[in-house]
């Protein structure tokens, strides 16, 4: 076990030494219920044969094509994600990481629409860098009065939005829940509206899909709760299951806005033949098995126990989630740093969660392959942790 402070006390990290599915082994042989999916990424298992084969195939054939040639299982894998999408027709990119992906989209976005600002919520994140990690060219909506709001829609003759220049909006760019990792979601008539507006103008919808996508949520995609269809959405985390692939796709609409333009973005594994064979690999694996449905009844078990927790203790404050995402959220000074001892006690006791930094919150993204047991023996160890805290 190695350790580092944390909100004042130490943080145990166990020293990983084997992974299959959802179970974790440090070297010693004990066992961990992963149920933060590594860094949300893990969505169908650590280990999990259909990609271990997908690697080796790439290992023994084509792994990196560069930007001379191309491979087969590359169409092949934009195929699968575009037809998921509903982007037929248009473009996709395969990547690296997540924020590689949204940068890639929010790139192509600007070139296709020069000079227009780009409307956000204001707990976005987007990425570690570039243009979706920075200020300028922003408009950054304070959604929280609004989930208040008894108002039966929500219309520019809102005083709430006198302050958006709407007429220098290009786009609108939505992360269906991850909240910067707090997993908050906006109202689905807010954003229904912002999207509205936004395309009546000709500007385009982009969605966030690297926390959110892949089943995460009960759904393929975070966007599909708010009944949304975007034009450029970004896939990360999920969609390569621990290997560093992400995805930008735009459909037809806008490849047409880029007007033949290109995007102002490389890097030497674009289109990595080994990326695409993964990303592929990881939708099949998830279509065949009907993982989609067993993450969300595996969810019905997962909420109905975190709600009869929460209304049980004084500790917790709020319990929040989709599918299988969730965070608990917990009073803050009842128990000085309770977030830190709450997760060393759950590590003890074998279960990885997340735990948010500067904040009394932990959080649960397990894959859709998690074991029903584990989820069960989670809850009654949080129960009792609780009861003793």
């Amino acid at each position: 076990m190695k350790t580092f402070p944390l909100h004042g006390h130490e943080l145990l990290l166990p020293d990983i030494v084997r992974a299959e599915n959802c179970s974790l082994f440090d070297a010693s042989g004990k066992r961990y219920a992963d149920l933060e999916s590594g860094v949300w990424c893990t969505s169908i298992g650590h280990n999990s044969p259909a990609v271990l084969l997908a690697l080796a195939e790439r290992m023994t054939s084509l792994g990196h094509a560069g930007f001379c040639y191309s491979s087969p299982v590359v169409e092949e894998a934009a195929g699968a994600v575009q037809r998921l999408l509903g982007h037929q027709g248009g473009r996709c990119a395969f990547l690296c990481s997540g924020s590689e992906g949204v940068e890639f989209g929010v790139r192509a976005m600007r070139t296709g629409l020069p000079g227009k600002t780009f409307l956000t919520m204001a707990d976005s994140y987007f990425g570690a860098y570039g243009d979706a990690a920075g200020s300028g060219g922003w408009h950054r909506f304070d959604w929280f009065s609004c989930q208040s709001c008894d108002r039966r829609d929500c219309t520019p003759d809102c005083p709430r939005w006198d302050d958006i220049p709407l007429d220098e909006i290009g786009a609108f760019l939505l992360e269906p829940g991850s909240s910067s990792g707090f997993v908050r979601f906006p109202p689905r008539k807010l954003v229904r509206a912002f999207a509205g507006a936004v395309t009546e103008r000709g500007g385009l919808v982009m969605v966030n899909e690297v926390t959110t996508g892949v089943g995460r949520t009960g759904k393929w995609f975070g966007y599909q709760h708010y009944g949304l269809a975007p034009d450029v959405v970004a896939l990360g985390k999920g969609i390569g299951n621990g290997y560093p692939v992400s995805v930008a796709s735009l459909d037809r609409r806008a490849v047409d806005l880029l007007g033949g333009s290109e995007v102002a973005y490389g890097q030497s594994h674009q289109n990595d033949p080994m990326g695409a064979a993964v990303a592929l690999a990881v939708i099949n694996q998830i279509e065949d098995n009907g993982l989609i449905a067993r993450g969300a009844a595996l969810s019905d078990i997962l909420f109905e126990g975190l709600t009869r927790i929460a209304s049980a203790s004084p500790l917790v404050r709020e319990v929040r989630g989709r599918g299988l995402m969730a965070v608990i959220e917990l009073e803050p000074g009842e128990v000085p740093g309770l977030g830190a001892r709450l997760h060393r006690a759950l590590l003890d006791r074998g279960f990885v969660t997340g735990l948010r930094p500067h904040a009394d919150a932990l959080r649960l993204d397990p894959p859709l392959t998690v074991d029903e047991t584990d989820l069960r023996r989670f809850l009654e160890t949080l129960e009792r942790v609780l009861r003793n805290a």
